[in-house]
């Protein structure tokens, strides 16, 4: 458990990582700031709590901030549909240090060199497209995981993730700590979910339903037969592996329904919709009262 681990801070900044040793003073991290924590989403869904986010595709810290402190579980920063940057990660990951909400990124693709670079920078979890088959879902855990277990380049003695070297634990914790989702968004991803479920390191499986529907031929039919099927059979699948099930609101289902059905990580609305939504309301509002003749 976390609070078992004991926290090393050294006395300077080193390329590379230092070895603990009788000299090194040993300190908590409640006696000094740290930006490495326990994965407060993970610990909920551990304890048997869905958790609920939302997505956010503008890279601004401001956008980040506001999203956690509003008391979002997740904030999940979308490089995969958007133009945020690796860059434009670290200002949102630093804000959402000041806050309880855990911040993950979905991958633009399966990309180990990406996933690097995205953990190096402090991101708790990530979130990994198009998974569809147990190979791709050995891939996107290798590419989170150190050797031996994976194939992560070693630079943890400098990342901002491991708080540039002043928290040596990190090499032996960040493998529980990071929440990884895999996206079930093809037939061949719903037929491959048992062998994806299986993949030690797979936290849980995501169905993405509008890239699901296209890869049945029937994009955004939600009420066709077959995309229900489809889309229910691969919730259950889920559930019945074992792993957690996420998903943004589909077939007509609020996020409070999804989970009533079994949905441990609903990613809800995205600041863009969100901010969309309450504009034109506000607009449709105003013109109500002065559009309307003789006012």
């Amino acid at each position: 458990m976390w609070s078992e681990l004991s926290w090393v801070r050294v006395p300077s900044v080193a390329p590379f990582p230092l070895p603990p040793s009788s000299d090194t003073p040993v300190s908590t991290a409640s006696e000094e700031a740290a930006l490495y924590r326990p994965n407060a989403a993970k610990r909920k869904l551990r304890a048997g709590e869905p958790v609920y986010g939302c997505w956010q595709g503008i890279g601004h810290s401001l956008i980040s901030e506001l999203l956690g402190l509003a008391g979002y579980d997740i904030v999940l920063l979308d490089h995969e549909h958007g133009p945020a940057s690796v860059a434009d990660a670290v200002p949102c990951l630093q804000a959402l240090a000041g806050t309880p909400a855990t911040g993950i990124v979905r991958m633009p693709w399966n990309d180990p060199v990406y996933v690097k670079r995205i953990l190096d920078i402090g991101a708790e979890g990530v979130m990994v497209p198009q998974v569809g088959s147990k190979a791709e879902a050995e891939a996107a855990v290798a590419a989170c995981r150190y050797p031996p277990a994976g194939i992560r380049g070693v630079a943890y003695g400098i990342a901002r993730g491991a708080d540039f070297g002043l928290a040596p634990d990190y090499q032996q914790t960040i493998s529980d700590n990071l929440l990884i989702l895999c996206q079930i968004e093809t037939r061949q991803g719903v037929e491959a979910i048992p062998d994806i479920a299986a993949v030690d390191g797979v936290d849980g499986l995501f169905i993405g339903p509008w890239d699901l529907s296209g890869s049945l031929g029937k994009l955004g039919r939600f009420d066709d037969p077959e995309v229900r099927d489809t889309i229910r059979r691969a919730e259950r699948a889920i559930i019945d592996s074992g792993k957690w099930l996420g998903s943004l609101p589909s077939l007509g289902r609020s996020s409070a329904e999804m989970v009533k059905d079994g949905c441990r990580i609903v990613i809800g609305p995205a600041e863009i919709t969100l901010l969309r939504d309450a504009a034109r309301a506000d607009l449709a509002a105003f013109k109500e009262v002065v559009g309307k003749p003789g006012r």
